[in-house]
């Protein structure tokens, strides 16, 4: 049976010790998968020791496949090796080698060797679709091992014990591998109960239920609870969930937080550019005024709700989030199908601004709050160039290579989708994040093009 070889190799600019540490750390699979094609993580890996197994399930077009591998080798800061035992290929195996360069860089390189299960017609139909996607795949992780490592090396020798409601969204389940593999300690706040995994704690803000032991040993809490705000229209019950999921929960940690003999330093609460309205073309910054809109009050009140840690004298970060891009959920994941399709296009007249962020900047925002400790009160994440809905438009359709002739009258936006439409989908709200800017934060996607070229997996990085 043939097998066919594939190779990358990349600098990374980070002791070796750093980088193979980085590998063995929990949430290292989630933070390798792309998110154009993200893996399904059923069991994940316990580490990368001989023995270890994890469960994934990939999408083949319409169809999900399980994928049974096994790490079968293991040299500490040299070298691992992980097998196919069960999956889409004949088979696969992946080692891993690590060279040292100096005392801050090594060399790291991914090698594959693999076979098709329909030799030989596989190898001719598939090889080069294989080899494409691989190069893709292996160009974004060790992009984002790179740019991790940048990250996590300035804070090396701080580990946090971090708690963090909301896990189960978009941002928190990128966000949490991306603390694991830093070595930080993270307790996911969950709402299942007694059936709790490794690392989670219950709570349930709608009955005063919560483990205060687990607040006390935090270091610091972030909470991103909140029900999702684009998902039908606004009737009066969704509006009440809507404030409830934000108001109720926040009121309910910030008490609990506030009564604490031991609190954490910390507090980051999520909350949005909605706060300040559909306000045109006028340039935001964190000290605008709030706006007159329902979205407006719901972070008006949400942000309120943090008043009993305030008074305590916590340290607490509002992060106002922008649109979050990326192809796992969100506006992004709703534009991609439309627009591949040949039916995306501009929202009304398309003037109005999208202050937007990339979802690895948006992590990277909270963590450089979360280090930063002159850093509180609150902070628009955003990218520094807001676009309007017709330039979101035109690049999404030339990075896709479809036509964006269609435009969808505000009227019908209006009938379809009611004051959520107008609210989300026509409003205007250009925003700065001034804040981020005098703090020093380095953007890693500030250009909307770049930031969908590397979501979508379509960019060639320079290494």
């Amino acid at each position: 049976m043939k097998k066919e070889t594939f190779i990358k190799r990349s600098v990374i600019s980070a002791p070796l010790e750093e980088v193979f540490k980085w590998h063995s750390r929990s949430g290292a699979l989630e933070r390798l998968s792309p998110p154009w094609e993200p893996l399904i993580i059923i069991s994940p890996p316990k580490g990368i020791l001989k023995g270890s197994k994890a469960l994934m399930k990939i999408k083949q077009g319409p169809i999900s496949i399980k994928w049974a591998a096994e790490h079968t080798e293991y040299e500490e800061n040299n070298f691992f090796k992980d097998v196919q035992r069960k999956g889409p290929f004949a088979s696969w195996e992946h080692s891993h080698y690590f060279k040292p360069i100096n005392s801050s860089s090594c060399l790291m390189e991914d090698q594959i060797e693999y076979s098709f299960l329909f030799n030989p017609f596989g190898n001719f139909f598939l090889k080069k679709n294989i080899e494409n996607k691989l190069e893709r795949i292996f160009r974004y992780r060790h992009k984002t091992i790179s740019e991790d490592l940048n990250a996590h090396l300035k804070s090396k020798d701080k580990k946090m014990n971090i708690v963090i409601s909301g896990a189960g969204g978009v941002l928190g389940s990128v966000l949490i591998p991306f603390l694991t593999t830093g070595g930080h300690f993270v307790t996911k706040l969950v709402r299942r109960n007694p059936y709790l995994n490794k690392n989670e704690a219950f709570w349930d803000p709608y009955s005063n239920s919560i483990n205060k032991s687990i607040l006390e040993e935090s270091d610091a809490v972030i909470h991103l609870s909140g029900e999702n705000i684009s998902e039908g229209r606004w009737t009066d019950d969704k509006k009440k969930l809507i404030i409830d999921s934000r108001v109720k929960t926040t009121s309910f940690i910030c008490k609990t937080i506030a009564n604490l003999n031991n609190p954490p330093k910390t507090l980051i609460c999520a909350s949005a550019i909605g706060y300040y309205g559909d306000q045109g073309n006028t340039i935001l910054d964190e000290d605008s005024p709030k706006g007159n809109d329902f979205i407006s009050e719901v972070c008006s009140k949400w942000e309120q709700a943090l008043e009993p840690v305030l008074r305590k004298g916590i340290r607490v970060i509002i992060m106002r989030f922008g649109v979050v891009f990326t192809p796992i959920g969100g506006a992004l994941n709703k534009l991609i199908l439309p627009f591949k399709m040949g039916i995306g296009g501009k929202l009304g007249e398309g003037s109005q601004f999208i202050s937007w962020i990339s979802i690895d900047d948006a992590i990277y925002a909270i963590y450089h709050a979360l280090l930063d400790s002159t850093i509180e009160g609150s902070v628009n994440v955003v990218s520094p160039f807001p676009v309007t809905n017709s330039e979101l438009t035109e690049t999404l359709g030339k990075i896709l290579r479809r036509p964006t002739l269609i435009s969808i009258p505000s009227s019908v936006i209006n009938i379809i989708f009611g004051q959520m439409g107008r609210e989300l989908l026509l409003s205007s709200t250009r925003v700065k994040p001034q804040k981020l800017i005098d703090k020093g934060f380095v953007f890693r996607y500030p250009d909307l093009t770049n930031a969908l070229l590397h979501l979508l997996g379509n960019i060639n990085y320079e290494q």
